[in-house]
């Protein structure tokens, strides 16, 4: 398995590239800005786009949804609860004095259950709601993708329309913390952390 990650646009949001070490078969996971740097890394680790995944509809997250679907032509996937979201990023952005560009509509609509093939690895979506009425993660061998549901320490707001503080911490402990304390939490901002440690230390996991 590949991973690559990178930090994009203003906010800062993390982008992974998750990669097939057999097939060279590519998803970017949240590409929120900067296209021309994912499709250069994308190009530098050998690897082919099939998909593009949002793990939820916010701005920072989504905001290179166009440029490299129109680039790369592969699927655009999300949870159909934040779908809608895709269509407003030029008013989410313009709220925080910044600009993005609205997304195309989803290839596909993934619900908690369902599996996203990336080459030969499988991608398991689980639905994490509380940041986004239509967050997801993305478990995969022993690692994790949470957007922004969970980060070291910390956890995502939930002050924005559709986040609920309550939902978010039920995601975590339900669906998150049922998984190995060994499992690689990949984050939507920020460095990456363990479900254990999180477990142990994070202080949110003991409100609510």
């Amino acid at each position: 398995m590949i991973i690559r990650q990178l930090a994009v646009g203003p906010i800062q949001a993390n982008c992974y590239i998750l990669g097939c070490e057999t097939t060279h078969v590519a998803a970017v996971i949240d590409p929120g800005d900067d296209p021309e740097r994912i499709l250069a890394e994308v190009q530098r680790a050998g690897l082919t786009i099939a998909s593009i995944i949002n793990t939820h509809g916010h701005f920072d997250h989504v905001g290179g949804n166009r440029q490299l679907k129109s680039a790369t032509g592969a699927e655009l996937l999300i949870h159909p609860l934040d779908a809608p979201m895709l269509g407003q990023l030029d008013q989410m952005a313009g709220a925080f004095g910044l600009r993005a560009e609205n997304s195309p509509a989803p290839d596909r609509l993934v619900e908690d259950g369902d599996t996203i093939a990336v080459g030969e690895l499988e991608l398991n979506v689980l639905h994490t709601p509380g940041h986004t009425p239509g967050g997801i993660s993305l478990h995969v061998d022993s690692c994790v993708f949470v957007g922004d549901t969970l980060f070291q320490g910390s956890i995502g707001r939930t002050d924005f329309p559709g986040g609920d503080f309550d939902t978010l911490i039920a995601s975590i402990r339900t669906r998150l913390f049922s998984l190995d304390d060994k499992t690689t939490v990949y984050t939507g901002h920020g460095p990456e952390t363990t479900i254990g440690t999180e477990k142990q230390y994070n202080p949110f996991a003991r409100m609510g």
